[in-house]
């Protein structure tokens, strides 16, 4: 009899160390992602229609979870974020394969990052809310209902887990790459520059209608936008062509990657991830990815 006691003892201190290490895990992916997000919506996504607040509620509802996981033993606090995190992988998904509210993502380094953090999350979360919890307590009516069903929702959860990364790994690889998303803002050999009155004055717009940008730390001669840069920053490639209402000084200069970047008075032109249609300027006046963006004023 004692060594039953003496073994139950063991299992039991073993199941209490197997969940607050669920916990801190669950609590720590739960900030990790919502960090992500907030450095996402400092540094642009704030500006996106719509996109902008629903990363700001992303971040605020991780946090909260996060706390409240870390801080209380709660299977229901467990669950809620585990399909937290499965939304939010959701929702990264459908704006890679189909678009959100008029907005398309593009793959990103902190794109994958929060993608397998929010799949290790729900994992982590799930089999916290399904663990058994302590033997002294009564369970409740969500825990007596995992209780009920447990078997089947362990294999729920493992199939989720693992078809949220086959999925991941299929949206990723069909999405646009940086590259593709710098891109976005060419129109070849001969793009037509045109100009366009927003705001109350007259700026510079690609042939799409779309507003250009300069970045103040570039030169006459040199990008100062690559990377992440260039995928919030699509540059206009391609050798400038005057349309009507247009003067000024037309170049281009050579990017690092080769490509012919056009130029108008000596800045270099790009569109902005944020203006999906013309006569839109989210991007005048904001300081991000290292500098001052500003419209291009038409010369007079």
């Amino acid at each position: 009899m004692g060594v039953g006691y003496s073994d139950a003892v063991e299992r039991r201190q073993q199941r209490s160390w197997q969940e607050l290490g669920l916990r801190l895990a669950g609590s720590g992916l739960l900030i990790a992602t919502g960090a992500i997000h907030l450095d996402l919506y400092m540094t642009g996504y704030k500006t996106i229609p719509t996109i902008g607040w629903l990363f700001l509620l992303q971040v605020i509802a991780a946090f909260l979870l996060a706390a409240v996981v870390g801080l209380f033993a709660s299977r229901l606090a467990a669950g809620a974020g585990a399909l937290f995190a499965l939304s939010t992988l959701g929702g990264y998904l459908l704006s890679i394969w189909v678009g959100l509210f008029g907005f398309r993502e593009v793959r990103t380094t902190a794109g994958i990052a929060a993608g397998l953090i929010e799949v290790a999350a729900f994992a982590a979360l799930a089999a916290l809310a399904l663990s058994p919890g302590s033997p002294h307590k009564q369970p409740g009516p969500l825990q007596a209902t995992l209780r009920a069903g447990h078997r089947p929702a362990w294999a729920a959860t493992g199939l989720l887990t693992v078809l949220s990364v086959v999925l991941l790994a299929v949206a990723l690889a069909g999405a646009g790459s940086p590259s593709t998303a710098a891109n976005s803002g060419a129109s070849g050999p001969g793009t037509v520059l045109k100009s366009a009155d927003i705001s109350g004055a007259s700026v510079l717009t690609s042939s799409k209608g779309l507003t250009l940008y300069l970045f103040v730390p570039d030169t006459g001669t040199t990008s100062k936008c690559y990377g992440s840069c260039a995928q919030y920053w699509p540059p206009v490639l391609g050798t400038p062509k005057a349309g009507p209402g247009v003067t000024g000084s037309l170049g281009t200069i050579k990017r690092t990657d080769g490509t012919v970047q056009a130029t108008y008075d000596g800045h270099p032109l790009y569109t902005y991830i944020a203006d999906t249609a013309p006569g839109e300027d989210h991007g005048n006046n904001i300081n991000l990815n290292g500098g001052l963006w500003k419209v291009v004023p038409i010369s007079g």
